[in-house]
């Protein structure tokens, strides 16, 4: 469709937050401390998990990736939101806006996937420890990061070229503090019942599909758990379990409230509450989780930071 009498919208301005000068400042300081914050604590676990002998297991291999995605999320949104917070200019190109789209949802989709891996390394080390070495050896691990990051290709192409194919020929504000799917698809001046349907089908398939996957994978490790007749051995499993639990449902139990329901009867400010969750404070709270509640990762921590004090003794 072509924008009969009316010129196509070559960029878009984004509402962000709040348009209250006095509350942009302290929302500007509070989310470059979060994402200082999480650069910091996902980088630390990159260290960690790569420099420690300890951590060389698929475990920790995955855990690194995810740390790796979760920079690589909040990268796409967070920086343009701060910018955006302290400029009179809260716009973004047409094409920057596709272009931050499909990185979202590349992300995003990959995250997915990465958590589904992560919940049957921990199912095959729960259910069969002592071919655990062997099954998920340095091969198929590589091979399953590899298949989690390029799972968010289709998706996210589909998803962008489809939307931003569509006709933009009237307003031009988005009600968000990114170029998101749905709030940008209000702005589409034709049907966009087809899309729906599509984005719908997709966000069962990349979202659902690998949450599938992990109650699949849970379901058997806590009939492999109850089976148990140690009780320090149950305590033990369900601890290696209980980060990757509260990680998923966070992320999902979030992200599931956007694109289960695209055009929601939920109010602008709300959508964005539920948003903000999911791609700023989930990726800061991740290494939090991880490191806090596993002492394998805080040992590592201790070591780390150990070898570099006694390195920098050792210069002077």
């Amino acid at each position: 469709m072509i924008c009969e009498n009316h010129t196509r919208v070559t960029e878009f301005i984004l509402l962000g937050f709040t348009n209250n000068p006095e509350m942009q400042v302290p929302l500007f300081i509070l989310f470059l401390v979060i994402y200082t914050v999480t650069l910091l604590g996902n980088f630390l676990i990159i260290t960690v998990t790569s420099v420690d002998p300890a951590l060389q297991t698929p475990m920790y291999f995955f855990l690194r990736n995810l740390s790796l995605l979760e920079v690589c999320f909040t990268l796409v949104m967070v920086p343009k939101m701060l910018v955006d917070l302290v400029s009179p200019r809260k716009t973004i190109s047409f094409v920057g806006c596709g272009i931050q789209m499909y990185f979202f949802f590349f992300f995003g989709s990959s995250e997915c996937f990465l958590l589904s891996m992560m919940a049957y390394d921990r199912f095959v080390a729960i259910g069969n420890p002592l071919r655990y070495s062997v099954v998920m050896n340095r091969s198929l691990c590589l091979w399953m990061a590899v298949g989690s990051w390029m799972s968010g290709v289709p998706v996210s192409m589909l998803q962008t070229a489809w939307l931003m194919a569509l006709p933009f020929c009237g307003p031009n504000t988005i009600d968000h503090f990114f170029c998101d799917g749905p709030p940008v698809l209000k702005l589409v001046t034709q049907d966009t019942t087809m899309y729906e349907m599509q984005a719908l089908a997709s966000t069962l398939l990349f979202i659902m599909f690998p949450f599938s996957l992990i109650l699949v994978s849970y379901t058997r490790i806590i009939i492999t758990i109850l089976r148990m007749s140690s009780a320090s051995g149950r305590q033990k499993a369900f601890s290696t379990c209980s980060s990757h639990l509260i990680v998923v449902s966070l992320f999902y139990g979030t992200a599931s409230l956007t694109y289960l329901r695209p055009k929601s009867n939920q109010s602008p400010e709300s959508k964005k509450l539920v948003s903000l969750s999911y791609t700023v404070i989930t990726p800061m709270l991740n290494p939090i989780i991880y490191s806090l509640r596993n002492n394998e990762v805080k040992g590592a921590v201790k070591r780390t930071v150990s070898r570099k004090v006694l390195q920098k003794l050792d210069v002077f």
